[in-house]
């Protein structure tokens, strides 16, 4: 494989770790304003922050390579960016496969008690650290001389559809959390929320819909102003959109955490 299909499959990985990444976090998000949730004893909500923080955590390591590629890169397909793309799955797999535990220990909490639960959570974590890490380590080939790869310039479409796929994997989840967002404000828990609370709710609220914006804005440039034409200015703004999306996006998930009873 050449340098450029080594750095579009790493990527491609990463981008298919986040959808379940942001399937398992909008569970966890959504959890805590069913009514069920507050018949938990505090142990058990008190993991469901953890596991929030562990999944926010492996969310961030998993879009880094995207945003390294688009900064660092300028969207170049370098060595230095499949190795990097290596390492930061690497390090998402950890605290996802804790977080997934911590997930499964809550429902079966909730459903069959503590001992239950405990041995959920354990064996699924185990078994997600043991296809993850374990068979990975079992397989690894032993590469004595590696051939050394080449980087040359990388054509300005492969750039530009690198871009817009690094758009196009963040947006479903945005619009996921997005719409549960808009659901929580009619259910009965968020009116007993305190005002504060729901004010820092509407906040996230704005601020995940201005990271759709941004992200959707790249394709719309593309259509709408450039007529589909692959340009080195198109590259530019439509990069410096996809960049700035995952701020408003992360301020948006955290005041959902704050924002819980």
């Amino acid at each position: 494989m050449s340098l450029k299909d080594k750095v579009k499959t790493g990527l491609d990985e990463t981008r298919l770790l986040i959808l379940g990444a942001q399937v398992l976090f909008g569970f966890q998000l959504n959890v805590v304003f069913q009514e069920g949730f507050a018949r938990l004893n505090p142990a058990t909500r008190l993991i469901d922050s953890v596991a929030q923080g562990l999944m926010a955590v492996a969310i961030g390591l998993l879009i880094a390579p995207s945003m390294h590629h688009l900064i660092a890169e300028k969207g170049q397909d370098t060595l230095r960016l499949h190795r990097a793309t290596g390492l930061f799955a690497g390090f998402a797999l950890l605290p996802f496969a804790i977080s997934l535990g911590l997930s499964f220990y809550i429902v079966f909490d909730r459903l069959y008690g503590t001992v239950a639960a405990i041995v959920a959570g354990i064996a699924f974590c185990l078994l997600a650290l043991l296809f993850w890490f374990g068979i990975g380590l079992l397989m690894k080939p032993d590469i004595k001389n590696p051939p050394k790869e080449k980087e040359t310039r990388t054509p300005l479409h492969t750039k530009i559809d690198q871009m817009l796929t690094e758009a196009r994997v963040i947006l479903p989840g945005a619009q996921a959390l997005l719409g549960f967002q808009l659901i929580v404000t009619l259910t009965p828990t968020f009116e007993q929320l305190p005002p504060s609370s729901r004010l820092l709710h509407v906040a996230a609220l704005i601020s995940v819909a201005f990271a759709i914006i941004l992200l959707m804005t790249p394709a719309a440039l593309h259509r709408i102003s450039f007529r589909g034409e692959d340009t080195d200015r198109f590259l530019r703004t439509g990069s410096w959109f996809v960049v700035a999306a995952p701020v408003p996006l992360a301020m948006g998930s955290q005041r959902i955490s704050m924002s819980r009873p």
